[in-house]
Order: C-alpha cells, then structure tokens, then sequence
C-alpha cells in the first residue's frame, strides 16, 4: 500500500495532464476501481464482524430503531453532502483534463462551501425535526447522527479531490480506518450506555440506548476519515499547486464556478436522494400501515423490519457496495473521454464497467441464494430470528445484480452529462414500487415480503431503464450472450458445487461440533471454493480473458499463475 501511495502521490505532483495519467498502467480504470473495490470489500468484511456481536448488544430491536433512524440520517446526507464525492471528481476532472487546473482547484473550494452551508442545515434539521422524521423511539437516536452530517461534507468534498485526480488510495485508506473507528466505538458506546441504563429499565430503553451507542460510532467513524483525508490534501497539494502555477488558461470567476457547481451537484443529488428516499418511503409506509392501519406492536413490527433492513440489506450491500467503488473510479475517466470528443473510448470504458459488475454481482446473487441460512447464521446468530431473516435475504438477493449494474450505468450517465437521467429512471421507479407496497400491504398478508418484492420491482426497472438510455445516447449494444449468460452459467454450476461442498462438510461437522461452528466449518471452504470454481468456468468460455486480467491490480502476476496452471 505504501508503494502504491507513493506511485500515485508521484502521478498527481508530475503528471501535466489528466491525459497523462490515464496513460500509465498504474492508473487505469481496472486499477483505480479495483484500489476502491478492495478497500469497499475490506470495510464490509469489518461492517459484518463487528455487527454480530453488536447485533448481540443491542438485539433486532435495537436494530430496529437503529434502522429506522440511519434510513432518516441517509437520507439528509443524501441532500446535503453524500453525493459530493462523484459530483466534485466529475466537475474537476473535465477541467483538468483540458488542463485547467486553477478553475479545478476554485471547484474544489467552492465544493467546500458548499459542504459547509448545507451540512450545517443538514445537521439542525436532523436534530430539532428527529421528533417529526421517525417514531418517538427512535428520536433520541436520530439526534445522535446529527452532527455527523456536517463533518461528512467537508469528507466528501476532501474525497472527491482525490478522485478527481484518479487517485483511489487516500479515499480506501480513509474508508478503513473510517469503518474500524466505527466498529470500536459503536459496540463500546452500545455496551457503555446499556450498562449505564436503570437496572429497572426495560428492554425497549435498553435497546434504544444500543442503538445510539451504535450511532455514536457512525460519528466517530466519519471524524476518524475526515482527520486522514485533511492530513493527505495538505501533503499532496503542493504537487497540485505547481500545475496551477503553469496553468495559462482563463480563470473563471468564483461566482460562475459556484453556480456550475452547484448545476453539477443538484442532479447527483436528486438522483441520489431519489435511490435512498426509496428505502425511508417504504420505511414509513410499513410502519406506519402496520402499525398505525393494522394496529400491530411497534416493537413487533420495528423487528421484523430490522431483519430486513439490518440483516437482508445489509448482507446484499456488501458486493453491491463493489459497484458503488468502481463507480466511483469510472465517473472520471468516463468523463475525460467524453469530454476529449472520443466516443469510442467513452463506449469501451462503459461496456467494461457493466461487464465487470456483473461478473462480480451475479455469483454473488446465487452465492446468497445457496448459502443464505448459513451466511446470516455465521454473521447474526439470533437464534429466534434466523429462519426468517434467512428467506428474506435468498429472496433479496437477486437485487444485487440490478442494483449493482444500476449504480454503473448511473454513473456512466452522469459522467456523459445525462445527469438527469438516473433521476428519471429513479422517479419512474420510485412511483411504480411505493404503489405496489401499499396494495400489498394494504390488500394481502405479505407483511415483510411485500418489502422484498418491491426491492426487487424497483431495482429491476432501474436497471432496464439505464440500459435504454445508454443505447439511446451512447448507441450502446451488449453482447447478452458474452455479458449476460455465460457469467449466469458460470454461476448456476458455481452455487451447485457450493451446495456440495457445504452440506457434505456440514453433516461430517456437526457429528462432532455445535452448530454455529459446524455451519462455520462449512462455511469457509464453500466460499474458498467459489471463487476459482466460477472463474475457471468463465475463463474457459471465453468471457473472462487475458487483457481483462491484466488490467486488475497484480493482473501480470495473476496471468503467469494461470498460465502455469493452464488456465489460460
């Protein structure tokens, strides 16, 4: 890492152009995605370690109430500062790629303020209108998060920079040490604040007590990465700086980068805010329809959403979260070629960035169907719950192909200047599912499933309409066999060796182990065998090839393995 640190570190001081940096190997969009896509992995591997014993603290109900707040939280970052990463990389990287590095940097500087304008209203609203965002439980957990609002646009802000200059270390680095803040303060907060609570309390102060130590460490986290971030902008600026000391391009006022700014940041807003408001919405009119309607316990109901928002989601959010990071990393180059006129390439990059997500998101999607019970056994050992959180998570996640192929083509969109298309496809969605969850929740008795099957409605007309807009602005045409059915296949004959593997090694197992450590037992080779069982499958139909592998990190060293195994 510290290698690579400095490659970069040496690319953004020297390199004269965008153009130049896209050159060299090091900084190819396989690379810089595949930095961001390791460093996403790592930090949802740290996300599901410390929530089980968290789980354990605080218990679904606590989850509960932990959920219904993040989703409120999400959503007032969303409309403050969560998208300014990809909307400052966007706007600055169409500067520096024509080599206007004076008006990048006023970019940035207005990102900044921007940031600190809205996340300080984000913050006050949060705090003095949580009694009005979510029920009364919920209130004082809400209030927690609402300082971290703030600290996160000055993050994003500092991200976006980084990524505008095609430089994914500092924002993995900070993700890490963003989530290992997170997972030592919320489980240390959570355990602090129940122990503190009356012995005489009940389980309901208890678990809302959990759920805001759990939301302290979302702060704690969050100021962890900021601190990393603000130390890596002031030793890399200066190579920045001596760019723009070359730089003879006209300089724009700060009233008019301001204004383009903020034209840039409010589709990325929009679309974003339209993708989260889908979770809060569903959120409030399950809640409130069982609850309110149907007259069900709150603390009932509250859980089983918990299962499903803080178990199913979660789980299925982990390789979605990969999509999320090559996104990321393609909203940049995309760009720069878009905006140097060559289509061709712009179509190359955009065809890649879907083909790879799907790759990685359809053996993941069978991969969970297989192995669902014992997954959620191994991560949230509730005991009560586990059958049910286990249906819920098979079910949800066939979205993991949609959302993740969703959030690329997103991107592409926006790195074209169609910035208000993934709001269209979004809105059309959004009015499509919310109207199918309240005719089944208010005309069956699908209760939680009905959840699922909209997720699933609403990711799935997403990623069809991203996939029309592209062939209509881009004349994008996919390859359905090459992109869609061989890694299908690939996965189909993956999830039956799984199946194998993991109850043949499970009944030996569990002759001679408890449960939870028999499942652990088969567990662990199941996903080990996975991995090299679906890529050979794809290698050897062609639909994974040499010049794929070596445009991923290590990918030389990858190729000489594979040929001296006769993979390739």
């Amino acid at each position: 890492m510290g290698d690579m640190t400095e490659e970069i570190r040496e690319e953004i001081e020297g390199s004269e152009s965008a153009d130049s940096v896209n050159e060299t190997g090091g900084s190819s969009i396989a690379v810089q995605a595949g930095i961001l896509a390791v460093a996403t992995i790592v930090v949802r591997i740290i996300g599901l370690l410390y929530r089980a014993p968290l789980t354990a603290i605080i218990g679904d109900e606590g989850n509960g109430y932990y959920g219904a707040a993040y989703n409120i939280y999400m959503i007032i970052l969303i409309l403050s500062s969560n998208s300014l990463p990809a909307a400052i990389s966007r706007q600055m990287s169409t500067k520096i790629a024509v080599g206007e590095y004076r008006n990048a940097q006023r970019a940035f500087h207005c990102a900044l303020l921007y940031s600190l304008i809205v996340g300080t209203a984000g913050s006050l609203l949060l705090y003095f209108g949580a009694g009005i965002l979510v029920k009364h439980n919920a209130v004082p957990v809400l209030r927690v998060f609402a300082p971290t609002i703030f600290l996160f646009g000055i993050l994003g802000a500092v991200r976006g920079y980084f990524q505008a200059n095609q430089s994914m270390v500092q924002t993995s680095v900070s993700q890490i040490l963003e989530q290992i803040a997170n997972a030592a303060v919320s489980i240390g907060a959570a355990s602090l604040l129940i122990r503190t609570a009356s012995i005489y309390a009940d389980p309901t102060e208890r678990a809302v007590r959990g759920a805001m130590g759990s939301a302290m460490g979302t702060g704690c986290g969050v100021a962890t990465a900021l601190l990393f971030m603000t130390i890596a902008y002031l030793r890399h600026r200066r190579g920045f700086f001596r760019r723009i000391d070359r730089d003879r391009s006209r300089t724009e006022s700060y009233g008019r980068i301001m204004k383009s700014t903020i034209l840039v940041i409010t589709p990325f807003i929009a679309s974003s805010f339209i993708l989260n408001l889908t979770t809060t919405l569903d959120q409030m009119i399950y809640l409130n329809m069982l609850i309110d309607l149907r007259h069900l316990p709150e603390a009932a109901v509250t859980t089983v959403f918990g299962l499903f928002s803080n178990k199913a989601v979660v789980i299925t959010n982990i390789p979605i979260s990969v999509a999320t990071a090559v996104s990321a990393a393609i909203i940049p180059n995309i760009a720069t070629a878009y905006a140097s006129g060559d289509l061709a390439e712009t179509r190359r990059r955009s065809i890649n960035a879907s083909r790879m997500a799907l790759i990685i998101s359809i053996p993941c999607a069978v991969g969970l169907m297989v192995l669902a019970r014992p997954v959620t056994m191994l991560m949230f050992p509730q005991w009560d719950t586990l059958e049910l959180a286990s249906v819920l998570l098979a079910l949800q996640a066939v979205t993991v192909i949609f959302l993740s192929v969703g959030t690329i083509t997103n991107a592409v969109l926006q790195a074209i200047g169609k910035m208000n298309m993934p709001i269209v496809s979004a809105g059309i969605s959004l009015i499509i599912q919310t109207g199918a969850l309240i005719f089944f929740l208010r005309f069956t008795d699908w209760g939680i499933y009905a959840m699922v099957f909209v997720s699933v409605l609403y990711a799935a007309i997403i990623f069809a309409l991203n996939e029309m807009f592209l062939r209509r602005y881009l004349g994008l045409r996919f390859d359905a066999v090459q992109v869609y059915w061989k890694p299908v296949f690939s996965a189909v004959v993956m999830g039956a060796v799984v199946f194998v593997i993991y109850h043949g090694v499970f009944f030996m197992a569990s002759k001679v182990l408890a449960e939870y450590f028999a499942n652990f037992a088969a567990t662990v080779p199941a996903i080990l065998a996975a991995v090299p069982v679906y890529f050979f499958i794809l290698i050897r139909l062609g639909s994974f090839t040499e010049d794929d592998i070596l445009g991923l990190p290590k990918g030389t060293a990858m190729v000489r393995l594979l040929k001296k195994v006769r993979w390739l």
